[in-house]
């Protein structure tokens, strides 16, 4: 079945270039327009796949049309679309929930490159859907098993660090134990929007999870800040390596951008096409705490 796409952008030449392109491809159907961000609500997208959006647009641009109708409930697709260079406000929009970017002015070969490979993806997030639902239908429910199993999030969270590489580190533990604290953050009515000192959270959640006495705790909390920096540090050499092998792999054009500064990606790259093990960049722990969560809500 064709993804069904619905159009964000302020220049009529730009929407009927993309709808002419969107029917040839037999990808799918345009079925809806919009010249700004102000009149679309999550409503009109109910059987909409994916949103192709403008970054610029007047009234309100693209990110701010992004998180209102996020926080409406659209959890579709969205696919950037502009001439807009710069890498902090690209960077933005990643963090606020693209999926991808395409630059103007609109080149035919790249938009029908990045609509298959978005319809590839959606393709197969639909298999596994069926799959583990497939799954969940033959496993036996008892009360001891739904005591035992870890939290839909937790499982997805597991998932997300394969995904990365850093599955079988140290500090995937750890880095579950976080993402349990947001998850109870956000049940309380209480969302984060950017972590606290990380000292302190670690501290926290060492004291909550071990009940250790004071002097212990605050060597334990290290301990994990350290098994913490170092999957950071796995991860993002592994999608360094990923994009230096493939610069359109799936996984290292979703996930680079958004757990990491770019930029850093693009130096580490560079890093490791020299042969040089270690990094000169730094990493930013916190922002990938941070998004790593916000993915897990995405899913």
């Amino acid at each position: 079945m064709g993804l069904r796409f619905f159009l964000i952008e302020d220049d009529p030449v730009v929407r009927k270039m993309l709808e002419k392109l969107i029917h040839e491809s037999g990808l799918g159907e345009v079925v809806g327009c919009a010249e700004d961000g102000l009149n679309v609500r999550a409503a009109d997208l109910l059987h909409v796949d994916v949103v192709l959006i403008d970054l610029l647009m007047p009234g309100r641009d693209g990110i701010q049309t992004m998180k209102a109708l996020r926080q409406e409930g659209f959890r579709g697709t969205f696919i950037m679309i502009s001439q807009v260079e710069n890498k902090e406000m690209i960077g933005q929009a990643y963090l606020h929930g693209i999926d991808t970017y395409i630059q103007k002015p609109i080149n035919r070969y790249e938009v029908l490159s990045v609509l298959k490979r978005v319809a590839d993806h959606l393709s197969a997030v639909r298999s596994l859907e069926s799959i583990r639902q497939v799954l969940k239908g033959l496993e036996p429910q008892t009360a001891d098993t739904a005591v035992s199993k870890p939290s839909v999030m937790e499982q997805q969270a597991e998932q997300l660090l394969l995904l990365l590489g850093v599955a079988g580190e140290a500090g995937s533990a750890d880095v579950l134990l976080v993402v349990r604290w947001l998850a109870e953050q956000e049940a309380k009515g209480q969302p984060v929007r950017e972590l606290p000192p990380l000292k302190e959270l670690y501290a926290e959640l060492v004291e909550r999870e071990y009940g250790l006495p004071p002097g212990e705790t605050a060597k334990e909390a290290r301990a994990m800040e350290q098994r913490i920096r170092r999957l950071v540090l796995q991860a993002f050499t592994h999608l360094a390596s990923l994009g230096l092998t493939d610069y359109t792999n799936p996984t290292f054009e979703h996930f680079a951008p958004r757990l990491f500064d770019f930029g850093d990606i693009r130096r580490r790259m560079n890093e490791l096409e020299r042969g040089q093990m270690e990094t000169e960049c730094r990493m930013n722990v916190r922002k990938f705490l941070t998004a790593f969560f916000f993915e897990l809500k995405r899913v």
